[in-house]
């Protein structure tokens, strides 16, 4: 699964895209129907969601940017999948104002936690939206990517500050309000009842690599996909990748 008009965007995609795949389709498989109920919160204009409802799935997205809803709808209808995608204006903290409880089958919970005030009931509420047998995608800021981000640019008081935030942040001027490790993510998980499926490291290498060695030098982009795909389960790269994406699957799920 993969968008074919932005090829350099599979390279902030791919290893999400290939995970949050198979565990739909393992998902189809448990429940024996072929279209899915996903919920996609902070889904913006589509980019997971859009995909989805492509292969079937049904795909509520749950966003607090009414021009992001705009452009979910008429990418939704270009498409061809309006009638699979549904966009609702609301946040993390106020879900169950616009969405039920225990009613899909995967949510997806990329983007959110940075930006919410408290990531644990961001955290909850995503997990008390799923039916008994689901899953969670959990997609956020890694903060070691950031870290070494600012140190390979020269700014190293910035990476020092970035390392001993609470937060993660390297300053005032930094636009990303939180960061997480891949212990403090699955740790907020297994603290909402979920058992981890996976871990991955997403963009280990590609935001480090030049842009102009991945257009014109032949082969480089594919090859730099396989590189990342090689790397994002390994734990030491975890540590330095510039998201992480947590799968978590409830107890009956990951039984199945």
């Amino acid at each position: 699964m993969s968008d074919p008009m932005r090829p350099r965007a599979s390279l902030r995609t791919a290893v999400v895209w290939e995970v949050l795949q198979d565990a739909l389709d393992r998902r189809v498989k448990a429940t024996g129907r072929e279209s899915l109920d996903v919920l996609d919160t902070g889904g913006g204009s589509g980019n997971f969601a859009v995909p989805l409802a492509r292969l079937g799935h049904r795909v509520t997205v749950v966003d607090p940017s009414p021009n992001a809803l705009f452009a979910l709808e008429r990418r939704a209808a270009e498409a061809g999948v309006a009638d699979r995608v549904r966009g609702v204006q609301g946040d993390a903290h106020g879900l169950f104002d616009v969405v039920e409880r225990g009613g899909y089958d995967a949510v997806l919970c990329h983007g959110v936690l940075e930006y919410v005030d408290d990531p644990a009931e961001g955290v909850r509420n995503a997990v008390a939206a799923l039916r008994s047998e689901g899953v969670l995608s959990l997609l956020a800021a890694g903060l070691g990517g950031a870290v070494l981000a600012r140190a390979l640019a020269g700014h190293f008081k910035e990476a020092k500050q970035a390392l001993e935030d609470p937060e993660g942040r390297w300053g005032a001027g930094d636009p990303m309000p939180r960061r997480f490790t891949a212990e403090q993510l699955t740790a907020l998980v297994e603290g909402a009842g979920l058992k981890i499926g996976a871990v991955h490291g997403v963009r280990v290498f590609a935001d480090l690599v030049p842009g102009v060695l991945v257009d014109t030098e032949p082969g480089a982009l594919d090859a730099l996909l396989k590189l990342e795909a090689a790397a994002a389960e390994l734990p030491a790269f975890h540590s330095v990748a510039t998201q992480l994406h947590v799968l978590g699957e409830t107890p009956g799920a990951a039984e199945a």
